[in-house]
């Protein structure tokens, strides 16, 4: 089998960066109009030549989703249990040289966040830590798993990467989505960004998807942090990894999301600034061109835009966010990982989209049947 790693050395970043800029509005229109559209025609879509056919595409956009996930926004809350990570990220709050207090919850703790989650309504949870294998490694994921799975019908996770055989054993424990963000698929930027830990290992990161097909995992999330590189050209490379994905293992489902560089403790300037149209654009780009896959917009966007995107295709939204271990009961004061603009309540959130015609979809599914 070929895995996407093989495809995407194949790739030039700056052949594909200058195709993406190369594309006229003829190609944006052939985009819009034709039923069976492919990485050319998401490069179109996601050029500046597209940004006069905003509108064409949000409608166009807005039609695809609401055939494919009707009038709905699925509801999610992420759950940080550590801000322990032995890399050194130059984007990130819980960096390794980040001189912080480091907090790994307890099972004791773990419950009491899980108790205040659900009385927010939450049965969708995404549970979070840094990259510290010896102190967050899969004994204590399959521990937490095991311990909040009475709790909730939906269980995602953005840790480390694994091998396959870890994935196969939290899959079994209940495990139904692994997030894992390549960040950039720029390299050499990569490795700037990365310079410490196993993070460090760009084959190995870009390979995890493929361990988690091969695992069989229910849904994987693909992304990259925007303001790294230049969002075009990453999001292209996203696409294509996607596209790969779909093909190799298609009993799988994808979501893909839209991390802006926020501020943290320490901060990184972005190297590049997406505008709020310019989201818009690669958000309905994406719908446009694969209608099945699911768009999460989180807590890092402002109130307005999030306000606003409700109805242009995203399908998953979170509420409420913390983004410090402990956050919501045991210690709220410790370090965030980056900082949240949207603080609505998860209850406010809701009538938000309650008013917008839209119904916020707590639980989606039943995940083990009942003998």
């Amino acid at each position: 089998m070929n895995f996407f790693q093989n495809i995407f050395q194949q790739y030039s970043w700056a052949e594909v960066q200058q195709s993406i800029l190369s594309k006229t509005a003829a190609d944006v229109r052939r985009a819009l109009n034709t039923s069976r559209r492919n990485l050319e025609d998401f490069k179109a879509l996601i050029s500046p030549a597209a940004m006069p056919f905003l509108e064409e595409m949000a409608n166009v956009s807005q039609q695809l989703t609401q055939k494919r996930f009707g009038k709905t926004i699925q509801m999610y809350v992420p759950l940080y249990l550590s801000n322990e990570c032995q890399n050194i990220c130059t984007y990130c709050g819980f960096s390794f040289d980040n001189k912080i207090k480091r907090k790994t919850l307890a099972d004791k703790e773990i419950l009491a966040e899980v108790a205040m989650l659900k009385a927010m309504n939450y049965d969708h949870v995404l549970l979070v830590t840094g990259e510290a294998n010896q102190t967050v490694g899969v004994p204590y994921l399959k521990n937490v798993i095991k311990l909040i799975r009475p709790f909730f019908s939906h269980i995602s996770m953005e840790v480390q990467p694994l091998d396959e055989t870890d994935y196969t054993e939290l899959i079994a424990e209940g495990l139904n989505t692994v997030l894992v963000y390549q960040e950039t698929y720029h390299q050499e930027d990569y490795k700037l960004h990365h310079p410490k830990g196993k993070k460090s290992n760009f084959e190995y990161r870009i390979q995890t998807p493929d361990r988690l097909g091969k695992a069989g995992i229910h849904k994987m999330g693909l992304g990259v942090l925007i303001g790294l590189e230049d969002w075009r050209t990453d999001s292209f490379f996203t696409a294509l990894h996607l596209d790969y994905l779909e093909k190799h293992y298609w009993q799988t489902k994808y979501s893909i999301s839209f991390p802006r560089l926020r501020p943290f403790s320490g901060g990184l300037e972005p190297k590049v600034v997406m505008s709020d149209a310019e989201l818009v654009q690669l958000i309905c780009a994406y719908r446009i061109f694969k209608e099945e896959v699911e768009l999460s917009i989180s807590t890092r966007e402002n109130e307005i835009f999030r306000n606003n995107i409700i109805k242009l295709g995203i399908t998953a939204m979170s509420a409420g966010s913390k983004t410090n271990p402990g956050g919501y009961v045991v210690e709220p004061e410790s370090l965030e990982q980056f900082e949240i603009s949207d603080e609505r309540s998860p209850e406010t959130i809701a009538k938000m989209i309650q008013q917008q015609g839209y119904e916020p979809v707590w639980k989606d599914w039943e995940m083990f049947n009942c003998d």
